[in-house]
């Protein structure tokens, strides 16, 4: 009964190895791949980091957008304000898409919308003074370059 008893004892010095060193969280053998343990702190420290630099870059992005849309908004109400006006202002014919014309002040204060440049006026120039240079667009807006000097 002796030799049958050593046959299943268990060769394996429990003080001194592990039953499944496998499962062991560190190496356990001089030729093992070290295994440290992962800093959870730091690791999340990183990702947090990652996504702040992310959505902050995404949120500039979406500002400059946003700064675009206003300013295009903006110039389309200064467009719509102006086509306002030369639409008020007098006008003796029917303006043509894609056509310049020219604003002009009349001596009671009030626009006039006309064919004739400034300079094709000569000395018969009846008005208090030039405004602008006006271009219907195909949106029936205007696009207007002021005189500088007006």
């Amino acid at each position: 009964m002796a030799a049958s008893e050593d046959k299943f004892l268990n060769p394996i010095n429990k003080d001194k190895v592990a039953e499944n060193p496998g499962l062991l969280p560190y190496a356990h053998t001089a030729g093992s791949a070290v295994i440290k343990p992962e800093d959870l702190g730091k690791s999340k420290g990183r990702s947090v980091l990652a996504m702040r630099q992310q959505t902050d870059r995404q949120m500039n992005q979406l500002y400059e957008q946003m700064e675009t849309l206003a300013r295009q908004a903006k110039l389309l109400a200064q467009r719509k304000e102006i086509s306002e006006r030369i639409y008020d202002a007098a006008i003796g014919f029917e303006p043509i898409i894609n056509e310049t014309y020219y604003m002009y002040e009349k001596e009671d204060g009030t626009d006039l919308l006309s064919l004739i440049a400034p300079n094709e006026w000569g000395r018969s120039f009846k008005y208090s003074r030039y405004l602008a240079k006006c271009l219907l667009l195909a949106d029936h807006t205007w696009d207007v370059q002021y005189n500088e000097e007006a």
